[in-house]
């Protein structure tokens, strides 16, 4: 927790510190993949086990955040970034692998992870398609996860990459519970081409249609970084980003 106590010293009566930690999903999937399933075995015979002692895990790690005084943590998910699409589908096809399944064990193991969280508490789930040197490492829209994150994951907040075509369109935000903000990522941290403020503008009140405004907002759809190397913009790049989502959510939202 010393990193959060770093971090906490830069908060004020405007600002809240927010942590961010890999995704319950994300430590699962870990477990699971073709290198490191037989492994996983010996200590686990099925996926269930895995999971519920998993979100134990996440659960006492939350309340250690909540008693060290974080009232922010952000999750960062890059596991439904990777089952979106046909590509993925088939992927799993291969393996021999539902990914109906697959989804179902996603939603539980983040779920069961947020089971008794303190209501002062925010916590929000990025979901990362890969930020590594200005590169990505995944495509497809977000219909084929609606039915489950949209609608079903207990955060109170999910931060949507929506930089570039590779993420589809405003439609799926339809599946999105009442009981969630948006965070709407139009401002890729990819480039340092700043986007075209009235495009962003009008995508956001497409988002609308489906999300009420006033559960919406605006960030860039990623962190400027994945790792210490780095993202290929300069300092002065990426506060010109950050200039630039403030002058937008100022006129959107006053």
């Amino acid at each position: 927790m010393e990193y959060l106590k770093f971090l906490k010293q830069f908060e004020d009566e405007n600002t809240v510190a927010k942590y961010t930690i890999p995704a319950t999903a994300q430590t699962f999937q870990q477990f699971i993949v073709p290198d490191n399933i037989e492994s996983t075995r010996k200590f686990y015979s099925n996926n269930e086990e895995l999971i519920n002692d998993i979100a134990a895990a996440y659960r006492d790690v939350i309340q250690q955040f909540y008693d060290a005084g974080c009232r922010n943590l952000q999750l960062d998910d890059c596991t439904w970034g990777v089952v979106v699409g046909d590509a993925a589908k088939q992927r799993y096809e291969a393996l021999g692998v539902d990914i109906e399944t697959v989804k179902s064990e996603l939603l539980k193991v983040n779920n069961l992870a947020l089971e008794n969280k303190k209501d002062d508490m925010v916590i929000t789930s990025h979901i990362c398609r890969g930020n590594y040197q200005s590169t990505f490492f995944t495509s497809g829209p977000y219909d084929s996860v609606a039915d489950y994150v949209f609608a079903k994951e207990n955060v109170n907040a999910l931060l949507l990459e929506y930089d570039d075509e590779r993420s589809g369109g405003s439609e799926p935000l339809a599946k999105v519970s009442n009981d969630k903000t948006v965070v709407l990522g139009l401002i890729t941290t990819k480039s340092p081409k700043l986007e075209n403020k009235e495009e962003v503008i009008a995508r956001i009140h497409e988002a609308a249609k489906y999300v009420p405004l006033d559960r919406l907002a605006l960030s860039p759809q990623c962190g400027f970084a994945s790792c210490e190397i780095g993202n290929k913009l300069t300092e002065d790049e990426q506060w010109a980003k950050l200039k630039l989502v403030k002058e937008i959510a100022e006129e959107v939202w006053g």
